[in-house]
């Protein structure tokens, strides 16, 4: 795990570095005379950025980014995805709890309404911390291990946060490059450019990141991370004749032999499953930080994803009382029944009578009596991965936004589905069986024997299944073409919804320098 002690201690020296920013602000008119003097005991840009521990803490704050689960609104990653999909609603109080929230849920996206402007800022945070890193670590003393590896995990985040970025908005400012204020109305770039620049990135990050990491370390990039996240952009861009390339990646993450399937899927999102042996890419949060509280939501390290989905005033053994946002629609949870994954995967609750306090009476699946009050678009099924249970309560800071509850990027399951996709709609159907059924075999399901067309058709259900709610099946359903015809009842018209809105406090700030997305 990142050492938590050093990320307090950068988010410490932000908030001194602006102190002292305002007060030479202050006091620049009487005491001119004292401009030059440069501060001996307070670490502020000017003495900063010196030697390896400074280039570390530096690091750790480019890392700081993937935490944030709330920047100007609640943004976590995988939840935000859920909802977009056609397996959670946006839930919560009512319709006007998060009205960012359902627009997204019903694609009535606006400039103005809508995520985008959380998520724009939160990942170009990101970006920014990134290329002041790489501008530093020069004039450092660092030793060249760390040069080389400090380096390659910045450039993974900067492709990684690009990512997440054109996934949402299509035509971006690529910068690589800390701005000037007279920069700032930089230019969009296209999505191939884009791409090609977090390939470009990934591709050298690769041989200079090791293959594990010690306890100490869990949560920095691996060389197995860096070759999955290349493989998905790839799997994403969604060019038949690159799914070589993708197979490649795989079968060397695979050949590694660092990973494997935990054999009790129901373990897998427990807190004594983090960082397993199936974790190719984790986020990783904590209920150890007081940083977090409502003044400050990205100081924080817990995972405000977990309080979102909880129900709402529950009342019963095992769970915390949540918000009720993503409830799980009605058409995954049959579709999931009779899955061995949708005990782990969803809380049932289908079965509760309202009584006369509007409070619904409901029984757990192992039999326990629970009481929740029903949200806006309630169905009775909730969200049971990263759910909030009463163990992972927090003994400090703000116990509703501290869990601990790790967000799996990427699991080798993934890996495993992303080598089965790409061998299938590359010809090799043995191949791509070998790998889907590893996944199934561990979960006690029958062989698929099928071929062609109808094998993609099984890879693309078994992803759905397996990968229930960890927010890839709406950029599953993006890639392949799907979406206009299931989210169609969604408003999701194709041309349109594919990107964001380009956020209209970004346009205004450029000058209106970046064009708006189409059909907004």
């Amino acid at each position: 795990m990142l050492n938590r002690k050093m990320t307090r201690k950068m988010k410490i020296q932000n908030i001194l570095k602006v102190a002292l920013f305002s007060l030479v602000i202050l006091f620049s008119t009487s005491c001119s005379d004292y401009l030059d003097m440069k501060p001996l005991n307070t670490r502020v840009e000017e003495n900063f950025y010196q030697n390896q521990q400074d280039m570390y803490d530096a690091m750790v704050a480019v890392y700081d980014v993937l935490q944030w689960g709330g920047y100007q609104g609640y943004i976590p990653e995988e939840t935000l995805a859920n909802v977009a999909s056609d397996d959670a609603y946006a839930g919560g109080a009512n319709a006007g709890d998060q009205p960012a929230w359902v627009a997204l849920d019903n694609f009535s996206l606006t400039p103005t309404l809508g995520p985008q402007a959380s998520i724009w800022g939160r990942y170009y945070s990101g970006i920014y911390r990134a290329n002041l890193f790489m501008e530093k670590l020069p004039g450092a003393t660092v030793s060249d291990d760390f040069a080389k590896r400090s380096t390659a995990e910045v450039k993974f985040l900067r492709a990684f946060y690009y990512f997440q970025l054109e996934r949402w908005f299509g035509n971006l400012p690529l910068i690589l490059k800390t701005l000037k204020p007279s920069e700032y109305d930089y230019p969009q770039s296209a999505p191939a450019d884009i791409y090609a620049q977090i390939e470009k990135d990934l591709t050298e990050a690769i041989p200079d990141l090791p293959l594990t990491v010690s306890d100490s370390e869990k949560g920095r990039i691996t060389k197995g991370a860096a070759e999955s996240l290349l493989a998905r952009v790839i799997l994403f861009e969604n060019d038949d004749a690159r799914m070589g390339e993708v197979a490649n990646l795989i079968d060397d993450v695979v050949n590694s032999g660092v990973y494997d399937l935990v054999p009790d899927y129901g373990q897998i999102f427990t807190n004594a499953g983090r960082n397993n042996i199936e974790s190719v890419f984790e986020i990783q949060h904590s209920y150890n930080s007081k940083w977090g509280d409502w003044g400050w939501l990205p100081g924080g390290e817990g995972n405000i994803a977990t309080v979102m989905i909880g129900m709402r005033d529950y009342n019963g053994p095992t769970f915390q009382a949540g918000w009720g946002f993503s409830p799980v629609t009605e058409k995954l949870a049959n579709d999931m029944k009779g899955d061995p994954r949708f005990q782990y995967s969803i809380i049932d609750v289908s079965d509760g009578t309202m009584d006369e306090t509007g409070m619904m009476n409901a029984t757990l699946d192992g039999g326990e009596q629970i009481k929740y009050k029903p949200g806006y678009q309630n169905t009775g099924y909730f969200v049971r991965k990263n759910a909030p249970l009463k163990e992972n309560v927090a003994p400090d800071g703000e116990p509703m936004i501290n869990y601990p509850n790790n967000v799996r990027v990427i699991r080798y399951s993934d890996v495993l589905l992303m080598g089965a996709e790409a061998y299938a709609r590359s010809g090799n159907d043995g191949k791509a069986q070998t790998y889907l059924n590893e996944v199934r075999d561990r979960v006690g399901l029958p062989a698929v024997t099928a071929t062609g067309t109808d094998l993609v058709q099984a890879i693309w259900k078994e992803r759905r299944f397996e990968l229930a709610f960890e927010g890839q099946r709406y950029w599953d359903l993006v890639r392949t073409g799907r979406a206009s015809s299931v989210l169609g009842d969604r408003n999701w018209q194709s041309g349109r919804n594919e990107y964001l809105p380009i956020p209209q406090s970004e346009i205004d700030n450029t000058n209106r320098t970046l064009e708006q997305n189409p059909g907004y």
